[in-house]
């Protein structure tokens, strides 16, 4: 299947890394608004930082009700562990939050089973009635979750290999002579995609190259997040140095770029 033959995603362009954060923040917080039980997919990194720093102190917008689940955790880190992602969430979200720690879902990385925990993972994902808006950050070889490079555009939660690329970029989050754990628990790019609605959010000139191979070039397993042609309802929110090698010119022909404020 040909990129033209599927609904293209819109694509946001905003001045600012800032700008592009707080715009998903609002998106993300009007959603809660109107839906106060909405089942969340939410993601770690650097990128969407800002994002959890913006919904923070709102007090338009109770978490009582809404429900989340994690992109990925590495395996074998505790949640303590400061590289965790659970720790992560804590520190940037959750503990800052109105939200039930019963309502709040992580991949199990230092589980002892990794592959019953991301069967588990599924269930719990399917008992909450499925996702209905994901948040995605994209890995500057165009990984999503941490699908890299090659992951089956119909994977499921499970345990992978991290490339040597993804394992450096993380580095800086580990204490000093610390080396990252080589293998991840993610959800799938099947089950990202089974969300009713994504948000893909890029900043930054590191992840120019890989936003344009996941927009402009083919549907394929080299590039993870050009998977996410095949679903019907995506949001691009980038800023202008994430979005310098697009072809603005021609997505904004195809209806499916705007730029912002």
């Amino acid at each position: 299947m040909s990129a033209n033959d599927m609904r293209r995603p819109s694509v946001k362009i905003h001045q600012t890394a800032e700008l592009a954060c707080e715009a998903v923040a609002e998106l993300i917080a009007g959603r809660i608004r109107r839906e106060p039980s909405v089942t969340l997919g939410l993601a770690t990194g650097a990128t969407p930082r800002m994002v959890y720093k913006s919904l923070i102190g709102r007090s338009d917008v109770s978490w009582r009700a809404v429900r989340c689940f994690n992109l990925d955790e590495y395996v074998g880190l505790a949640p303590d562990h400061p590289a965790s992602f659970a720790y992560y969430m804590r520190d940037l979200l959750f503990d800052h939050i109105d939200i039930d720690p019963g309502q709040v879902h992580i991949p199990d990385g230092s589980a002892s089973d990794i592959e019953a925990a991301a069967s588990a993972y599924e269930e719990k994902i399917a008992e909450n009635g499925g996702i209905a808006l994901q948040l995605l950050g994209i890995g500057r070889n165009g990984h999503i979750g941490f699908n890299e490079p090659g992951s089956a555009h119909d994977s499921r939660t499970r345990e992978v290999l991290l490339t040597q690329s993804t394992i450096d970029a993380n580095r800086r989050d580990f204490p000093e002579g610390e080396t990252p754990p080589a293998t991840a628990l993610t959800m799938g790019i099947g089950t990202i995609l089974e969300a009713r609605e994504i948000v893909l959010l890029a900043t930054g000139s590191a992840k120019a190259e890989a936003l344009a191979a996941a927009l402009q070039g083919p549907v394929s397993l080299d590039c993870p997040a050009s998977a996410l042609w095949r679903h019907g309802a995506v949001s691009v929110f980038c800023d202008e140095a994430a979005a310098e090698k697009l072809n603005i010119e021609t997505l904004k022909g195809r209806g499916s770029a705007s730029a912002a404020a």
